[in-house]
């Protein structure tokens, strides 16, 4: 699809889709012939991604933060978007049901108190990005994905892919072994490259793998029980080099 037709069908300017092309968010191919911007299904899937996103108050660059994250998964974004969604559907319900109650009470129909004008809203903190922390991970995953640019997305993900592989190969060995404290000390070593991580940190990290399905999901695609035993490997790993 050519970029003003993906700009028609998906109510953006085409000047959007140059933008999100400048800044890496969304880079369909470029036709060699004509050099013109060629989008493929999986260019115009993450459009919409985006734009959901958008429709959340994302900034850009957190979404490019979330959609170029390795724990990434779009069927789970789009059940943490709905989820998203039908509490802000609640919260706007709560906030129409208070204005009307004030409307009444400027109409002299019923008396409201000070603290009533303010009951069963909260204004204190916009609910999307705290949803989104909340099933995404902790500081320590949050600082990895701000982080992958320093290397560069594309190397971090050959990286990210070379090291999973690296241990989903040994995940036989006991977590303590030589070859297994190595191979956790190669990601030790790459976390560090693109972000801070101390020990306890890292040991933090693991405990996520076996504490969150979403984790365990995702890192078991290159081996099964590679979480359980990458957890296993970076406690021990904590355990000997923890000050």
């Amino acid at each position: 699809m050519k970029i003003k037709e993906l700009a028609d069908i998906a109510g953006v300017s085409v000047r959007t889709l140059h933008h999100y092309d400048e800044i890496g968010l969304l880079t369909p191919d470029t036709n060699k012939v004509n050099g013109y911007r060629d989008y493929a299904d999986t260019d115009i899937s993450r459009l919409q991604q985006i734009l959901f996103f958008r429709q959340l108050n994302f900034k850009l660059t957190q979404i490019k933060e979330i959609l170029d994250s390795p724990y990434y998964d779009k069927t789970e974004a789009l059940q943490i978007q709905k989820s998203i969604i039908l509490k802000e559907q609640s919260r706007l319900n709560s906030i129409l049901k208070l204005i009307d109650k004030t409307i009444s009470s400027e109409k002299g129909e019923m008396m409201m108190t000070n603290k009533e004008k303010f009951e069963g809203v909260d204004f204190s903190h916009n609910p999307y990005e705290e949803e989104a922390k909340e099933k995404w991970g902790s500081d320590a995953v949050d600082k990895s994905k701000r982080n992958l640019k320093k290397t560069g997305t594309k190397e971090a993900e050959r990286r990210f892919n070379e090291i999973y592989t690296e241990l989903a190969n040994v995940r036989h060995l006991e977590p303590e072994s030589e070859d297994a404290q190595q191979q956790i000390h190669e990601w030790y070593e790459f976390l560090n490259e693109i972000g801070d991580y101390s020990p306890e940190m890292f040991k933090g990290l693991g405990d996520m793998y076996v504490e969150d399905e979403r984790f365990t999901k995702n890192i078991n695609k290159f081996g099964d029980g590679l979480a359980q035993f990458m957890q296993q490997a970076m406690s021990i790993y904590y355990e000997n080099h923890k000050k």
